[in-house]
This record gives structure tokens, C-alpha cells and sequence, in this order.
């Protein structure tokens, strides 16, 4: 049988993970319980074999109602028998009020999709090792469910769990991250500002929450100075800030910039228009104020001083942008902010979360090495959360979870961490990423991914993870055509915001999220958030800088290859295969509309030679391409060095002269394609008359002959020139290339 769980109208099937049983008691209530002033605080305990649990006392009565569930792991059933008794808080001498016992035999089973077993009364009995201390009279009834399941079962998300230690924050849970819009502020102009000298310097400082952005200089010095600036923000829902403009005035003299408050506005979002295309909302003047110390807080000081000019603005949600919270590269979603222009969904992901295996002790417990892991898993705006497996080198999770997809060019993302029991912060044990379009259609992958981490001692594998994967798509046709739409909305093209602009937001929306989703219960911790949403990307690294290096020469391996195969063909190297490509010119100079189809042709069968040995899993981090297994130990040290940097002046020295020394190295190449650039400028420009002239007379000359002479014999000519034999080759470079040498550059004329 196939474990289900229902979640809204739809149902999930467990079938990517192991199935694990538990033993599930729901403990709702007792009654008419042995006291004769009910001065007792009963509990209920359950005992199985060694293990225990409790539920909470409740103070003062004999009709007691807990409505708690625990549910114990099948490696932890190490007794013949439950135990379920009822106690008292109060008198740790003499507590026992009675108990129930279960043989494990008369225990039922119950699977999703059958329906919860209901709960019992069961008579309290004087059948425990703690009635023998006991003299009190046992009484009572106690109403309980007991019954064989798995994790599947709708009550063990909210059970206490034997293995995740029962705490609440161990326990697992799914979030979501806030609706995130971008505010877009235009601050027009302002009218009768009380301003304080002549000519003055005005500006407008903006902030929302954390965020603060300021207008530039108001290009009129008057009383209604002028700007028509855009300021943009991101605003998360519930919107909980004010928006605050402050008019001030800059005062020149002293180290220290100052500025003057000239008027404030304050706008609640909740009032703001919403769009979800680039149309004009309407704009509006809103009266400054000014909060001042003077005065003796009459109503006839208030009146003369609550006028002081008024602000033009037009204030807006934009909802037809993505607000990126996560890097481009690693995006899991494009959707905009208003829903009525979402895609519709394309398919359905499905992850088994199963074990992880060999993870290295991430703290000392009693001694010895421990470790508390839990998975974190995001995709879009939804965060999942398994439950922590309290003491576990091995921890097992087996837990399934799903999301709608709306494009498959996106990423899945997860990571592992260690619970610090709220104690410090959760340590990182690695990730992994999933690209959704390197999987196939309704097939299930099933790997272990290595748990990497970059330490200050270097990288570090921290253990594995086992994890299950399935991409179900709803319409083959429907996804195909994503392929060939733009990944983000359409205002990103339309009106694309700034480079520095969106980095700048992008930064704020992942604080905006962090603060949200710590404040959930239990909370998922900032530092947890950051790592998953690489807040780090964009942040200078000698070792990120040599890995899109090599990247890049990656990239040009192919190119590269091919000049090196036509270098070969011209100096003829084989000759047979010099032989073969003369006759391939000849053929496609003959009939030229062969070559676009041959092109195609060998592309074509490539893409099917290289079908075989295609990827059967998705790739995982790897320590040789990120250059972690030969970074040297003070670039690592330099790139886990905060901002601003916390080190020795003689280290930031050095360091600073070494980032000198590879600019110089990016200096020296940017200075060659410039001088390259220039010169092509320089054939026509008559900064070199001799240069110029000539090449003026040799374009004079081509026109001619290739006006005269067909096309055909051009090419045939040329080709035959290129592939020469060496010994009518000169070893000298060739004409042309020393006559693009020798044309200027602007290089002589920089200081």
C-alpha cells in the first residue's frame, strides 16, 4: 500500500521516501478522576519500554483536556507493552492516578487514505510498577486513540516526535515567504518650503523601514524646487511601515555633512494605487509637517506652524515586476507580484526528503560529537522544513513535499543545517541545487548529493544527502512554448530597472524575507535564509574571480579548437585531411546553398552522438569547479573577511596589493582591445595621412575587382591563398596584420 496525505483538495502520494512507522497515541481528556478536593494538576504519561513522554498539567481539575498527540519511531518500541498514566503535578510522593495499558499485539493499523481513528474511553486500572508507592484510590476514565501509522498520517506534523526530541522548533513545517512589492515613489516638486538661507540645497530623503534612498540636489534653488525623480522600494505584505519623505536642506561647513528638516510626509501603503502595467497614476500634493520643540503646544501655536509647503508626488505599487529576493542565475520563480498575470502552471514538483548519511559531528554533546540536521528546501515563495533529528549521524527524514511549477527553467534549492537549539546560530552543512529543466518528465531521480562547505580551513565535505526527485508536467506543448518567452515579466523589458538598482533591492527583499520568516513559529533563522538565498553572490573573491576565469576559457575551448584544427589544415599537418578540406571548399563555393544546410546537418549529429552520454541525475556542487580544492588559505580567509574588514592593517595592506596586481593584469587587457578598437576607428579617420591613404586606394582597388571578377573566383582564390602549402609560405607575419599594427591608437596620448 501507498502511503497518501490529503493537503487541500489535492492529494499527495508518499511514494518518493521509505515508509516509517510510528506509534501514534492521542491523549484528549480524563474524567472523574481520585481527589477529594480536586487540589490536583493531572498529566498523562506514556511509557514504552524506556522511552517516555508527557503531556502538560493542567492545574485545578479532574476533568483534565490535553488534546495531544505523540507518536514514537518503530527503533524506539523496545517494551512489550504501552503505558499511558495519569499522574499528579503536585505530588511527585504519591502522584499516580492510574493507567492504561496496550499489548502491541491489540494495536491497529491505520494508513492514510483511511479515516482517523476515533477516539475511546478506557477505564483507568491500577496496573503500573508506581501503585505499589501509590495510596491513592484510583478512579477515573481517560479517553485515548492508539493506533500503527506512518508518516504519512495527517497528526504527525503536530505530533510530539520521539525522534525530533518533541520540541516546537524541531518539528517540521512549510512557510512562505511575504507577497513582496516594488513601491515606486516620483517625487515631482515642492511648493512654498520655508527654506532657511538664499539658493539653499534641497533634497528629499525617503525611508521605508531599513531602507533609505535620497533624491539628488533640486535643479531649481528657489521655494518650489523641482526633481521628477523615481525612488524604488520593496514593500512585503502585511505592509507594517510607513513611507516617510523629509524635505531638507543641506548645510555646507564642518566634517560632517548635516541637513535640515524642512517638512515631512508620512503615507501609509495601504492606501496606495496599485498597477500591474506602466500606466500614469494620477498624482496628488500632500502638506509637509514639521515637528518642532518650540512653542507652548496651543492650538493657536499648532495652526501657525502646520503649514510649511506642500509635496508633489505620484506613489504607486508596481505589480507587473518579479521582485527578485534570490540571484538571476538561481532563480525558482518569475512570477510578478499580481496574480492575474501569472502563467499557468506547467506541471508538478515532487521531492523526497530520505536520510543523509556520514554527516560529520557538528557540536560537542556530553562529551562526544553530535549532531541535530534538518533539511530546509525553497522553491518560489514556498519553504518546507523537516522535522530535526535530535543526536543522529544518520539522520532519517522521509518526508515528501510538492509545488506547483509555472516554468521549468528555474531552480530548486536545499540545504542542510544543524539546530542549535536556539542557542547560537545553526550551522551550515551544505547544499544543493536542482535545475528543473535538466530533469526528465514524470521520472523519478534518486541520488545522494555530497554535502560541501566552504570553511576558512578550505572545502570540507560534511556528509550526504539522499534525495528524490519527479518533475511531472501537465502539457508537454504548454512547457515547450516557454522556451521561447522571456523568463521574466513583461515590465522587466519594457522598463528594465538599472543594474546597481536591482542588486540594491534585490539585497533589501532578502532582508525584508529574512526578518519575515524569523518571526514565523517556529521560526526559520536569518541565517538560514541567507544562506539559501545567496546573499553573498555578487561580494568580492579572488577564488569566484578565478572560477568565472576559467569558466570563460572554458567557453572559448571550442572556438579555440577550431582555429587550432584550420591552422593545422593551412600548414598542412595531415595532408590527406588538407586534401579532403580543399575538395569540401571547392564543393560549397560551387554551391554556396549547401552550406547553411550542412551546418545544420553536422549540428544535428553531434546533438545525437552526444545523446548517449547525456546526464542520467542532476549534476551537484563541485569542489574543482568552484577552485575550492586549490584556493590558498589566505583567499579564503580574505573572502570569509567582513565588510568592513576586521584584520591587521600590515593583512589589508598586502591584500589590497594583490587585488592591485590582478587589476592590473584586467587593466593591461581592457588597454589591448581598446588600442585594437581604435585602430580599426583609425583606417578611416586621417590621424595617420600615409595609413590612410592606402587603405583608401586598396578599397578603391576591391571594389573594382570585385565589381569586375565573379564572386566565385574571390572565394576560390582566397581559400587556396589561406591553405597554401608552408614552403610557399613566408615565416614573417603577413602583410595586413603589419599594416594593422602599425596604424594609432590613443594609447600614446594617456597620461
Amino acid at each position: 500500500m501507498i502511503a497518501t496525505k490529503a493537503i487541500g483538495d489535492k492529494v499527495v502520494t508518499f511514494d518518493l521516501v521509505e515508509r516509517m512507522q510510528y506509534l501514534f497515541v492521542r491523549v484528549v481528556k480524563a474524567r472523574a478522576l481520585a481527589s477529594k478536593d480536586a487540589a490536583i494538576d493531572p498529566f498523562a504519561k506514556i511509557s514504552l519500554g524506556s522511552h517516555t513522554a508527557r503531556t502538560r498539567s493542567v492545574p485545578s481539575t479532574l476533568y483534565p483536556e490535553w488534546n495531544e498527540v505523540f507518536a514514537f519511531g518503530k527503533e524506539r518500541m523496545g517494551g512489550p507493552a504501552l503505558e499511558i498514566a495519569v499522574s499528579d503535578d503536585r505530588d511527585p510522593d504519591s502522584s499516580f492516578l492510574g493507567s492504561v495499558v496496550f499489548e502491541f499485539a491489540e494495536i491497529p493499523v491505520r494508513v492514510p487514505p483511511d479515516s482517523p481513528l476515533a477516539p475511546q474511553w478506557y477505564r483507568l486500572e491500577r496496573k503500573s510498577h508506581h501503585s505499589q508507592s501509590s495510596p491513592r484510590t484510583v478512579r477515573g476514565d481517560i479517553m485515548l486513540a492508539v493506533w500503527l501509522g506512518t508518516q504519512a498520517d495527517e497528526a504527525f506534523t503536530e505530533a510530539w516526535q520521539s525522534d525530533s526530541g518533541g520540541y516546537a522548533h524541531t518539528r517540521s513545517k512549510v512557510y512562505l515567504s511575504p507577497k513582496l512589492w516594488y513601491l515606486r515613489v516620483n517625487v515631482i516638486e515642492a511648493q512654498e518650503v520655508h527654506l532657511e538661507r538664499f539658493q539653499p540645497e534641497v533634497t528629499v530623503r525617503a525611508h521605508l523601514g531599513f531602507q533609505v534612498q535620497r533624491t539628488r540636489v533640486a535643479s531649481n534653488r528657489t521655494t518650489s524646487p523641482f526633481w521628477n525623480e523615481d525612488l524604488l522600494f520593496v514593500a512585503a505584505e502585511p505592509f507594517e511601515d510607513d513611507l516617510v519623505l523629509r524635505v531638507e536642506e543641506r548645510k555646507s561647513g564642518g566634517e560632517k555633512e548635516e541637513h535640515a528638516l524642512l517638512g515631512l510626509v508620512r503615507i501609509a501603503l495601504s492606501g496606495v494605487e496599485r498597477r500591474i502595467d506602466h500606466r500614469q497614476v494620477s498624482s496628488r500634493w500632500y502638506n509637509l509637517e514639521k515637528h518642532s520643540g518650540g512653542g507652548d503646544g496651543s492650538e493657536d501655536e499648532q495652526k501657525k506652524h502646520s503649514f510649511h509647503g506642500r509635496l508633489h508626488l505620484r506613489v504607486c505599487l508596481d505589480g507587473g515586476y518579479h521582485v527578485l529576493d534570490e540571484p538571476v542565475n538561481h532563480l525558482s520563480c518569475a512570477n510578478p507580484t499580481a496574480r492575474q498575470l501569472w502563467k499557468a502552471g506547467v506541471g508538478m514538483l515532487e521531492l523526497g526528503i530520505i536520510r543523509g548519511k556520514d554527516v560529520l559531528p557538528m557540536k560537542n554533546k556530553e562529551g562526544r560529537g553530535s549532531t541535530d540536521a534538518y533539511v530546509v528546501a525553497k522553491y518560489g515563495s514556498k519553504w518546507v522544513r523537516t522535522r530535526t533529528v535530535m543526536d543522529s549521524l544518520n539522520p532519517r527524514w522521509n518526508e515528501q513535499y510538492r509545488w506547483d511549477v509555472h516554468d521549468p527553467c528555474t531552480v530548486l534549492t536545499i540545504g542542510v543545517f544543524d539546530n542549535a537549539q536556539l542557542a547560537n546560530r545553526d550551522a551550515r552543512i551544505g547544499k544543493v541545487r536542482i535545475r528543473l529543466s535538466t530533469l526528465e518528465s514524470d521520472r523519478v531521480y534518486t541520488n545522494r548529493y555530497p554535502l560541501l562547505s566552504l570553511q576558512q580551513s578550505g572545502v570540507k565535505k560534511l556528509g550526504e544527502v539522499e534525495l528524490a526527485v519527479r518533475f511531472t508536467s501537465a502539457s508537454v506543448l504548454s512547457m515547450l512554448q516557454l522556451y521561447f518567452q522571456p523568463l521574466l515579466p513583461r515590465m522587466h523589458y519594457l522598463h528594465p530597472l538599472g543594474v546597481t538598482q536591482a542588486e540594491i533591492l534585490r539585497i533589501s527583499a532578502m532582508r525584508i524575507v529574512a526578518i519575515r520568516l524569523a518571526r514565523s513559529e517556529p521560526p526559520l533563522r536569518q541565517e538560514v535564509v541567507q544562506y539559501m538565498l545567496d546573499t553573498d553572490v555578487n561580494v568580492w573573491s579572488l577564488r569566484r574571480s578565478k572560477v568565472n576565469y576559467f569558466r570563460l576559457m572554458s567557453v572559448l575551448n571550442g572556438p579555440m579548437a577550431v582555429v587550432r584544427w584550420m591552422e593545422n589544415i593551412c600548414h598542412w599537418r595531415n595532408p590527406v585531411t588538407t586534401v579532403l578540406v580543399h575538395i569540401l571548399f571547392l564543393i560549397l563555393v560551387w554551391y554556396p546553398e549547401l552550406i547553411l544546410p550542412t551546418l545544420f546537418l553536422y549540428m544535428f549529429l553531434i546533438g545525437l552522438w552526444q545523446y548517449r552520454s547525456r546526464p542520467r541525475s542532476p549534476p551537484s556542487m563541485e569542489a574543482r569547479l568552484s577552485q575550492a580544492e586549490v584556493v590558498e588559505p589566505d583567499e579564503l580567509d580574505e573572502e570569509f573577511d567582513p565588510i568592513p574588514s576586521a584584520k591587521d592593517p600590515n593583512v589589508i595592506r598586502a591584500r589590497y596589493d594583490r587585488v592591485r596586481i590582478v587589476a592590473a593584469r584586467i587593466q593591461n587587457v581592457l588597454g589591448d582591445l581598446a588600442t585594437q578598437g581604435e585602430r580599426v576607428g583609425a583606417l578611416l579617420s586621417w590621424r595617420d595621412p600615409r595609413a590612410t591613404a592606402i587603405f583608401v586606394t586598396f578599397s578603391l582597388v576591391v571594389a573594382v575587382v570585385l565589381y569586375v571578377v565573379p564572386i566565385r573566383v574571390i572565394v576560390v582564390v582566397a581559400g587556396l591563398y589561406a591553405m597554401r602549402h608552408p614552403r610557399f609560405r613566408d615565416p614573417l607575419p603577413a602583410a595586413p596584420i603589419n599594416f594593422f599594427r602599425r596604424l594609432p591608437s590613443l594609447a600614446d596620448r594617456i597620461l
